[in-house]
């Protein structure tokens, strides 16, 4: 297992996966943008400072964080609100304070109560969406943009349909450096001497491929050249003037900052991207080959941070985010210097190759993204849930589809709405054993309770008990059970003082603890078992 406090200790393979993470994360920060309706530049300062400030806060080893998707359609509609893109900075900046209270809240602690089956619906739907959203650029049809995760576009069509249209549109140049792009993906770590190269992962070479394949197009002057608008577009000053009125400050006047408008939206802003990253952690933990844990409080107060720094100088909200962390997973990062890494990065890039960054084919990216997305959605996750049986099969395919065709945050909603649901109906069943047996003196009727038994379990006991025939004896056995809720407690005293009092029912019970202050009807002491832990 990596070295938790060692940052150095991997830097051969979190060099590696950074570089990665970088290559996934730059037209994705530009993207996000610009779906958001927001400056290009400013996708870019929320990745950066989500890669270097948030990463070395966090305590997640391998999620990263930046400008999410799933926070667009807030970000759009926020803007154009508020009415200035420094007044909407504001609300940015209130928000990454309400994150920080919330993390000394300790509201974390609520990832811990996501269902696995809904978390891996989650990871899949994404994949899904990555991979049918990729295909157009894979083709070299740039339509959508890509931060733009909707079912539904800006153009009003669906994602499918713009699938099955940018096969009217097919650049055959693109096509080309998409499918070498995918072949050195795939071959790279199946040659040994190229998996021994970790300082060169298979992603950065598929990049230096598609750019010399597509400036021979271009200086052959053929037809498979791919031009401007199918490539890369990252912001390039010229000098360090125009590179400082690229950042841009918030309205921190009083008027803004006691607008009830900003505080609706710094408030929106600051749960969704709070779920989203827990939903994120939760999923980048389960992704982490090493099942390293993260304290997801101290995970808020970073994204905290982080968003009070990005309001401050002109970036988006963010989140942590899944495509970036499954690709940082997949690349190889050990330890969280993977994610500082992608961030310095982003920055270097700004500072100093910006054009040659801007000969990136779209198409290169594209098939990167095919795989990642793959990945999180391969068949045989379909066919383990299945086979784990409709209890976890039913919550984990309604996520995915509401997923695909919602948003991440309808789908984890319905996910577990179903698991909950399942939760309920199995305690209903489950909650204890009710067996029937003859008996001399007549029938004695055995419950054997469960390991925990909620005020969930209520009705069905309650039906239960409700059924006793007279004149009968029936045994409420507890001797496995940890817990009873002080409910079923009253229940259960209830029954002894009233129906089994005028029913002539006796009531034994067995391995209720002392603390309960419960008796016997019949007289006897309530029987608790010695080994049993009290």
């Amino acid at each position: 297992m990596a070295n938790k406090t060692n940052l150095l200790g991997h830097l051969k393979s979190d060099f590696a996966s950074g570089l990665v993470v970088f290559l996934v994360a730059l037209p994705l920060c530009l993207g996000i943008a610009l779906a958001s309706g927001a400056p290009l530049f400013s996708g870019i300062i929320s990745g950066v400072i989500g890669g270097i400030v948030v990463g070395y806060l966090s305590k997640s080893h391998v999620s990263v964080t930046g400008p999410a998707a799933g926070l667009t359609a807030i970000v759009l509609a926020a803007i154009t609100d508020l009415g200035a893109f420094d007044v909407f900075l504001t609300a940015v900046l209130l928000a990454g304070f309400l994150q920080l209270l919330l993390g000394f809240l300790k509201a974390g602690s609520i990832s811990n109560y996501f269902p696995n089956n809904v978390i891996e619906g989650m990871l899949v739907g994404i994949g899904i969406i990555i991979f049918v959203k990729q295909i157009p650029h894979a083709v070299g049809y740039d339509k959508i943009s890509e931060g733009d995760t909707s079912f539904v576009q800006k153009d009003g069509s669906n994602m499918f349909e713009t699938f099955l249209d940018s096969f009217n549109y097919i650049s055959y140049g693109s096509i080309i450096i998409t499918l070498v792009s995918l072949f050195i993906l795939i071959v790279w770590d199946k040659i040994p001497f190229l998996k021994r190269l970790k300082l060169v992962p298979a992603a950065l070479f598929a990049v230096i491929i598609g750019i010399v394949l597509n400036e021979l197009f271009i200086r052959t002057n053929s037809a498979l050249q791919i031009k401007e608008g199918h490539l890369v577009t990252l912001p390039t000053p010229s000098n360090f003037d125009d590179f400082k009125a690229m950042f841009m400050l918030p309205n921190l006047s009083l008027e803004v900052v006691m607008n009830p408008k900003v505080w609706i939206v710094a408030g929106t802003i600051a749960v969704v991207a709070s779920i989203e990253t827990l939903l994120c952690i939760e999923a980048s933990d389960r992704m982490d080959r090493h099942k390293r844990y993260t304290n997801t409080n101290v995970e808020l107060k970073a994204q905290g941070i982080g968003n009070v720094l990005s309001g401050l100088i002109g970036g988006l909200p963010m989140t942590s985010v899944v495509v970036r962390s499954s690709a940082n997973v997949n690349a190889g990062a050990e330890t969280k210097m993977s994610t500082i890494i992608h961030g310095l990065l982003l920055m270097i890039s700004v500072l100093t190759i910006a054009p040659l960054l801007n000969r990136i084919p779209l198409a290169t990216l594209a098939a990167i993204l095919l795989l990642i997305g793959y990945k999180l959605a391969k068949p045989t996750i379909f066919k383990h849930f299945y086979q784990k049986g409709i209890y976890q099969f039913i919550p984990f395919i309604a996520t995915v589809l509401a997923v695909v065709f919602l948003d991440l945050l309808k789908g984890v909603a319905l996910g577990m709405i179903i698991s909950i649901f399942f939760v309920l109906r199995g305690n209903f069943k489950r909650a204890y054993l009710f067996k029937k047996e003859e008996y001399h003196d007549g029938d004695v009727i055995h419950i054997q309770l469960a390991q925990e038994v909620s005020f969930l379990n209520k009705a069905a006991i309650k039906n239960t008990l409700k059924e006793i025939p007279a004149n009968s004896t029936v045994e409420i056995d507890a001797s496995d059970t940890v817990y009873i809720a002080h409910d079923v407690l009253d229940l259960i005293k209830e029954f002894q003082d009233v129906k089994a009092a005028e029913n002539n029912i006796i009531v034994r019970l067995v391995g209720f603890k002392k603390a309960y202050n419960i008796e016997n009807t019949d007289g006897q002491q309530v029987i608790v078992k010695q080994n049993k832990k009290e």
